[in-house]
């Protein structure tokens, strides 16, 4: 019996490695990082915090863990951390902003994911004992729960004027960043001129199978990594993992434009169908779509399912398709010919 090969499209973070990146990865000269004696893993933070145009680089096996330890190096407990209502530090990574800093979040309602220089002004606490510190602005480029939204670069530019007016530091969690890059077709030097800190995931649209580096200055990264041992992210011959990093950024980012391109045609066709109420403006690599009020997303999900397409429920009434290394051009068009018949 021949069984249809599945279409995962539940997430990019479920790409597996090339027989390339394999190869690349076990020709990795190794050492215990912990002791800083790892070349690999020095040699990917230094060639990221070059691209990114930043001081220094701290590998990390998540992404989650590269935010949650920027936000524990740049406040102080009782401190105030303004980001997105959906955004992944606040909606994904279970608590941690209170867990591991012992910050209060102030969420702000945004467009697809994306905040503006003058919500922020208006949120910001006055010099008063009784209220906390503003301290932290988190951006999230691209917007996962914003549909892959990118942000307008000037409207980073105003946020950053913004927190330096007022004395806040500002972060970026750069998961798909690269893919904003691409999409906008921007200059990644210009990032590391603007923030604080940025966290890059390797293991989604960059196709390697872990990983993430928190960048900034020197300084910075040097007391990053006292808490990414707190953490327990401290990892010995980890340049097995970096090399993966590595062969990613070298390969694997001019190709985040057929993802894009790949997430066009299904979003277009989804748009058409009788089952869709509203998708989300397509930008990147990042399909959110509303099902009409009389459907639940698991109907739909479940006839997908049938036809070896998966992806994932986005609340009550989204469901999400994110197209990634994996997803070749034969498969978007099976997608489309399934929607088409729903």
């Amino acid at each position: 019996m021949v069984h249809s090969q599945i279409i995962d499209l539940r997430s990019d973070t479920v790409t597996k490695p090339t027989q390339e990146m394999l190869e690349f990865m076990m020709q990795a000269e190794v050492g215990d990082d912990v002791f800083g004696e790892d070349p690999t893993v020095q040699k990917l933070e230094k060639k990221l915090a070059e691209m990114l145009g930043t001081e220094a680089g701290l590998f990390c096996p998540s992404g989650t863990m590269t935010n949650q330890i920027a936000i524990k190096t740049h406040t102080q407990p009782g401190d105030e951390v303004i980001c997105e209502a959906h955004s992944h530090v606040f909606y994904y990574e279970g608590g941690g902003i209170a867990f591991h800093s012992g910050c209060q979040p102030r969420v702000l309602e945004g467009n697809y994911g994306r905040i503006t220089g003058e919500q922020i002004i208006k949120v910001i606490r006055p010099d008063d004992i009784h209220q906390p510190i503003s301290r932290l602005v988190c951006l999230e480029n691209t917007a996962n729960r914003g549909g892959g939204a990118c942000y307008d670069f000037q409207e980073i530019l105003n946020i950053q004027k913004v927190c330096e007016q007022n004395q806040m530091a500002l972060h970026l969690d750069g998961a798909r960043l690269f893919n904003a890059i691409i999409a906008q077709n921007e200059n990644p030097l210009d990032y590391g001129k603007v923030f604080d800190s940025i966290s890059i995931c390797l293991s989604k649209g960059l196709g390697a199978p872990v990983g993430s580096v928190l960048l900034g200055k020197k300084d910075f990264i040097k007391r990053a990594k006292r808490f990414r041992k707190l953490m327990g992210g401290g990892l010995r011959q980890a340049g097995y993992l970096a090399a993966a990093g590595i062969y990613a950024l070298e390969n694997n980012i001019q190709k985040l434009a057929n993802d894009h391109q790949h997430a066009k045609i299904i979003s277009d066709n989804l748009a058409k169908t009788s089952f869709v109420h509203h998708v989300f403006p397509v930008q990147t690599n990042i399909i959110l779509f509303q099902v009409k009020p009389n459907l639940h997303p698991l109907e739909i999900i479940f006839k997908l399912k049938e036809h070896q397409i998966l992806c994932l429920p986005v609340g009550e009434r989204h469901i999400r398709m994110v197209t990634h290394l994996n997803i070749t051009e034969l498969m978007v068009e099976k997608v489309v010919e399934v929607i088409k018949k729903i």
